[in-house]
Parts: C-alpha cells; structure tokens; sequence
C-alpha cells in the first residue's frame, strides 16, 4: 500500500512539472509572437517582410494587409494587429475616439496624397469643387487632406458630396466617371495620372501628416522589447531602401501588381529617407487638423482631440533604434 502511495505521488509530480513545461513553452512563444501589418502605401514594411527582418530576430510575425489606415485602425481595435501603419491624422482620430494606441515611429514623409480629376475635367482648382461629387476613405489621410483643402478656399465638408471609397475604389470611380474629383493615395494617384492621363488640380505636401506606425498601449507596456525590435526593423529597412532605391521600386511594384515606372512615381513623393522620431512637425501639422476633425465630428470634442494629440506620441522606442 505504502508502495503504490509512493508510486502515486511520484506519478502526480511528474504531471505537474511537464503542465508546467507546456505552459512555459506556451508563454515564451507567445512573446515571440507579433501581429503587424503590410501597406503598399508603407515601402518600407514591404522590406521588413520580404527580408524577414523580424523573423531574423527570432519572432514569429503574423502579417496583415492594410488597405487604408482606417482597415489599419480596425486592425488595431480589434487587437488583430499589434503594431500598424496609418497617417497621422487617422492615428489622432482613433486616439480621440477611445482606441488606445500610440505614434512610436515615422515610416514615411513627403506627399502621397492630392486633390485629381480626369484629363478632361473642367474643374482646375479647389473652389471648383463646390457642389461636386468627391470620392475619398474616410478616416484617412486623403480626407484630411480633402478637408484641409477645402479649408483654403472657405469650404466645408457640407459644400461638397462626399462619396466614402476605399483607396482603389475612388480611382476607379473616378475614371469612370461616377465621381468628379478623387482626393487620392499613391500608389493609385500614380497610376491613373500615367495610365489614364488623369490630372491633380491640388497640391500640398504640408498637408501630408506623416506615415507612422502605431502601437497598442497593452503591447508597449507588456512587450517593450518585442515593439523596439519591430521599431529596430523598421531602421535598417529604411537604410536598405536608403541605399537601394531601384531594389525598393522593384520590390513595390512586384508585391503591390503595378508597373515598375508606378512604383518609381510613388517612391518620388513617399519619402523614406526621413527622421523616424516623431515630434514637433508631426504635433504641427496635427494641430492644424485637429479643428477640421472637431468641426467635421469626427472626433466628438475639442477637449477629446487636445487631449488625444498631448498624448499620442511616444518618441523612445525610435530614439533608441538610432
């Protein structure tokens, strides 16, 4: 009796150490686990995957195509994405509005958006566009830019009619016709101008609010190491592409299906080779939009989008990675 007793206890033990093991293996590879996304309008996340920058530091990436910062902003409500790439407006707007995420890092600079019409439209400036048919994604950088546009000229959002489009689609509703004026995103407006002729009447680069990446506040308080090796990927895509720009041309427009003369037209105005520390000219040109989105009711309170654009930005993860 003593015998099998003793048998027993050894037998309970052993369950208990190798329950134990599992779930330590469990734990160690969950914190190698990242879910992050891919944008064709951000080159240099197409880097960081194609040359698996990430898995080379040991983590297991989940990759997931956003196809405008607003899919990128669900992504990271939802918790399917750790880590995405939005504008900045878009990443202000989602703070205001309750999501819990913060600027860590810039991925790009410069001027992928604009106001553009079809080669023969009579429009040619922004105060044509009053009472005009206008596709745009809402929640992204290119209806930010659309509202500060207006803005220029004494317009409102109410003084044209807003047609909500994703990217792709605006461009398409545009060349054929279903709308009058698209305010766009490359690497589409690049490829309606050359394969369609089709025309900015609008441009303003000050407009852009920068590409970042945003990170959920859970993760960067629980996993800071995984973030600064996301963050740590991100640089050494960006001196890559610094260094191969016909690599990096190729590489867009082999993963996003356009043609290589697209893809150069695209790298023309997204701007990589930038400070990847977010700061002043980012809380500049965000509190220039901040108002707009107030007033437009995309954030519900002045006191909301101050709050949300004193509080966005966590500069550190990058500042290490220099």
């Amino acid at each position: 009796m003593v015998k099998v007793r003793y048998l027993t206890a050894i037998s309970v033990i052993a369950s208990v150490v190798a329950v134990s093991g599992c779930g330590s293996n469990s734990s160690t590879t969950a914190s190698k686990d990242i879910h992050l996304d891919y944008a064709y309008y951000n080159p240099l996340s197409l880097v960081v995957r194609d040359q698996h920058l990430l898995e080379n530091r040991g983590y297991n990436v989940t990759w997931v195509l956003s196809a405008g910062s607003n899919k990128a902003n669900e992504g990271l409500r939802s918790k399917a994405l750790d880590i995405g790439s939005t504008a900045g407006s878009a990443a202000l707007v989602a703070r205001a509005n309750g999501s819990p995420i913060k600027v860590v890092d810039l991925y790009a600079g410069g001027e992928w958006t604009g106001l553009v019409v079809t080669k023969d439209s009579p429009i040619n400036s922004v105060a044509d566009l009053k009472g005009k048919k206008v596709a745009v994604t809402k929640g992204t950088d290119p209806y930010f830019f659309l509202l500060q546009s207006l803005a220029t000229v004494g317009l409102s959002p109410s003084d044209v009619e807003i047609v909500n489009l994703q990217h792709a689609d605006g461009k398409t509703a545009l060349e054929r016709g279903n709308v009058d004026a698209w305010s766009g995103l490359d690497p589409f407006i690049a490829q309606t101008i050359q394969q369609q002729g089709s025309r900015f009447i609008y441009r303003n680069p000050s407009f852009n609010t920068f590409g970042v990446l945003d990170a959920r506040e859970d993760f960067i308080a629980n996993r800071p190491e995984a973030l600064q090796a996301v963050v740590n990927s991100y640089e050494e895509a960006r001196k890559w592409a610094k260094a191969h720009p016909d690599q990096l041309a190729a590489l867009l427009a082999s993963q996003a299906n356009i043609a290589l003369s697209v893809a150069q037209e695209e790298l023309t105005r997204t701007l990589v080779d930038i400070n990847s520390v977010p700061g002043d000219p980012v809380r500049t040109v965000l509190t220039r939009v901040e108002p707009l989105a107030v007033a437009d009711s995309d954030i519900k309170s002045d006191d909301a989008g101050r709050n949300a654009l004193s509080t966005l930005i966590e500069p550190k993860y990058a500042q290490q990675a220099h």
